[in-house]
């Protein structure tokens, strides 16, 4: 497991290992107009603390991150600090 420190404090890890989907619970899926494994969000009630929030890609790669972390970036994208990505 890689460990990279994308910006000052935080720490993420990279897993190769994606959870099993089945016992996720399921929240959100972004795109769903097509059947090409859109990007998903689930909540998973038996993972540690901070590996609860999982975001998974039409890759098949997740990310795995706390509730508070998972906060923090909704407050950001609701702020408009995330605007400019969509324009990349």
């Amino acid at each position: 497991m890689e460990k990279v420190a994308p910006v000052e404090g935080a720490l993420m890890t990279l897993d190769a290992q994606v959870p099993d989907l089945t016992s996720l619970e399921p929240v959100a899926t972004f795109c769903g107009n097509c059947d090409c494994g859109c990007p998903q969000l689930f909540v998973d009630p038996s993972a540690s603390e901070d590996r609860r929030i999982v975001l998974t890609d039409d890759f098949g790669q997740c990310v795995q991150m706390s509730a508070t972390q998972f906060a923090d970036l909704v407050t950001e994208a609701k702020a408009g600090r995330l605007d400019a990505v969509t324009l990349a």
